[in-house]
């Protein structure tokens, strides 16, 4: 008989974006390696992004249980006089002329601690507990950014003793964002104790790369496992490979402020002006921060450069299948060489080249070389990026353009496989609770 999991997360569809997908790789394939899911979940959750197509995706073996929850980010947006797409993620953003936006910061980081959806746990927590009583779970996973997902899962193994894996997309107090808060010192303590606390408790701690895996090592003694993102196969099923006539550089994704690629602008600047890639164009799909509307500007860049807002996820990949080169960018904090975005995989499995600006010969860089796919290029090495442009350009301007990875090289990271590394942790940890 298959055994029974309960899996806590905020981001379930309708909420969209790379969150949601990790999500949706667990529930779609954990009953084929063995266990089947639950989903505990907020009713109302203030979601980044939105895409409600994700909820036709949700099997209907699935139940998905859902809280009220208290959620002071919405409250947030609707006080700036915005509604659910003014809704920030992560970062409340930077606005020195707006007191409220300076109070609201302070609030997130001294109140709201770990994070502004810490309003949800204890509606999670007091359902959590029927349905541990009322289902007999053999086993609980949170899965989270935000890490108060965590806090529930640590509550309800601290009520049941039911084995609990805590599955860690980010960091925690070393997520590329912290420093932004003006957090206190208390604040800070107190953080790294839930951090501390949820690392030590949990019967095992899941995250997206060994890097974060090592990191969160040093932080306490436990089981710890890479279970990736991952890509679905069947999505790319219908998704074809049709080049554009102009040479097309395209990054999908949001575009922070913090994942501004300058050297990237200036790269392109350069063969610009020196008259090199006339028919290039820069395609952006998803929200672009206006400090990089700046830059591309001050670049001299607006002409040739697109930006589309956020789009479902069937078309987000139509639009990597059908680029020339598709740009990753990872921000500059500590951690960042164990950054591998779930928008890597996808990047991977549309067979086309990659060109990342981020931390040369961290856990991307690796992932990429090792399947011929591209290269992470230093955020300052404009002579690098404006060497590798030059010959993606060259090559396609001869009819040769340069392919990405190989389909058949790349299935040990699609989403069956990854469900199933989550099962074996599952395995192991309901094993030794037996």
């Amino acid at each position: 008989m298959p055994r029974r999991v309960l899996l806590i997360a905020y981001y379930v569809p309708p909420a969209g974006g790379p969150a949601a997908q990790r999500i949706l790789q667990f529930i779609e394939h954990l009953p084929d390696a063995g266990w089947d899911v639950d989903v505990l979940t907020v009713r109302e959750g203030a979601y980044p992004n939105r895409d409600p197509s994700l909820l036709s995706t949700v099997p209907d073996s699935v139940t998905v249980h859902r809280t009220p929850s208290f959620d002071p980010i919405a409250l947030y947006a609707r006080l700036k006089g915005g509604d659910e797409d003014d809704i920030p993620a992560g970062s409340l953003g930077k606005d020195e002329s707006s007191l409220l936006e300076e109070v609201a910061r302070w609030i997130r980081a001294n109140v709201f601690i770990p994070d502004a959806r810490v309003g949800w746990w204890p509606f999670a927590v007091w359902q959590g507990r029927q349905l541990l009583e009322q289902e007999g779970y053999d086993a609980v996973v949170s899965s989270g950014a935000p890490h108060s997902v965590h806090l529930i899962g640590r509550s309800l193994h601290r009520t049941a003793d039911t084995p609990w894996i805590a599955d860690l997309h980010d960091p925690w107090t070393d997520i590329s964002y912290y420093d932004e808060f003006p957090h206190t010192r208390w604040a800070k303590r107190i953080d790294a104790h839930l951090e501390r606390s949820v690392l030590k408790e949990a019967n095992a701690v899941t995250t997206v790369s060994p890097s974060w895996a090592e990191l969160f090592a040093t932080k306490a003694e436990n089981r710890y496992g890479v279970v990736e993102n991952g890509f679905d196969s069947d999505d790319f099923e219908a998704v074809q490979p049709a080049l554009s006539d102009d040479f097309v550089l395209a990054h999908v994704g949001k575009l922070y402020a913090s994942r501004n690629p300058r050297g990237l602008w200036r790269a392109l600047a350069r063969l610009r002006n020196d008259g090199r890639i006339p028919t290039l164009r820069v395609h952006l799909t998803g929200a672009v921060d206006p400090a990089v509307r700046r830059s591309i500007a001050q670049h001299g860049l607006t002409p040739i450069v697109t930006v589309d807002d956020f789009v479902p996820h069937d078309k987000a990949l139509r639009r990597m299948a059908r680029s020339t080169l598709l740009l990753l960018v990872i921000e500059q904090f500590a951690q960042a060489s164990g950054m591998i975005t779930s928008k890597l995989y996808e990047y991977l499995a549309s067979g086309r080249p990659v060109l990342g600006v981020g931390p040369s010969g961290g856990d991307a860089d690796a992932l990429l070389r090792r399947h011929s796919a591209g290269e992470v290029v230093d955020w300052g090495d404009v002579d690098r990026m404006t060497e590798l442009i030059s010959t993606h350009y060259e090559a396609w301007k001869q009819g040769d353009p340069a392919s990405g990875a190989a389909w058949t090289d790349i299935q040990d990271h699609n989403r069956v496989h990854q469900a199933e590394r989550l099962a074996e942790q599952l395995n192991a940890v309901s094993a030794a609770a037996s």
